[in-house]
C-alpha cells in the first residue's frame, strides 16, 4: 500500500543549503531564521559534500569560545559522512531509516545529485494524506 508512495512525492525541493566556505555564524542565522535543524552543504557544482546540523553548530561555538577566537566556516564543523535516500525510494524505506537511525531528515538524491530533502514531518504528512485520501498528494 505505502510502497507506491515515493520519497519524491513528499520531499521538500526548496532547500536552504550552505557551501563549505559559508561563515558558521551566517549559517546559524539561516537555520534560526528558517526554523530548521540542519541543512545540506554543497560544493560549487552543486554536489553534496556534507550536512550541517544544530549539533555541529554548537560544537563550533564551543570550540571557538574554548580557543577564544571566531568559529570559522561550515567546512570545519559539518558532517562529511552523509546518509542519503534515492528520490524513487518508497516512503516506508525512509520511515524505517528514520526509526532505525534516529535521523530527522535525509538529503534526497537522483543520479548522484541533490534534488531535495525529506523529513520525519514530511513522512507524517504523507501517511496522513494517504489515510485520508488513499493516494499521494504532491505539495
Amino acid at each position: 500500500m505505502f510502497k507506491s508512495v515515493k520519497v519524491r512525492d513528499y520531499m521538500n525541493t526548496e532547500l536552504v543549503t550552505f557551501t563549505p566556505h559559508t561563515d558558521l555564524f551566517k549559517a546559524i542565522d539561516m537555520l534560526v531564521a528558517h526554523r530548521i535543524s540542519g541543512a545540506p552543504v554543497v560544493d560549487e557544482q552543486g554536489y553534496l559534500v556534507g550536512v550541517l546540523s544544530e549539533s555541529d553548530c554548537l560544537r563550533g561555538i564551543l570550540s571557538g569560545s574554548y580557543f577564544e577566537e571566531a568559529c570559522g566556516s561550515v567546512a570545519a564543523f559539518m558532517s562529511e559522512v552523509v546518509e542519503t535516500i534515492d528520490a524513487d525510494a518508497d516512503i516506508l524505506k525512509a520511515a524505517a531509516h528514520f526509526v532505525e537511525r534516529g535521523r530527522r531528515r535525509l538529503p534526497v538524491m537522483e543520479h548522484g545529485r541533490l534534488v531535495g530533502q525529506i523529513s520525519r514531518r514530511d513522512l507524517l504528512r504523507a501517511l496522513k494524506n494517504f489515510n485520508e485520501h488513499g493516494a499521494p498528494k504532491k505539495h
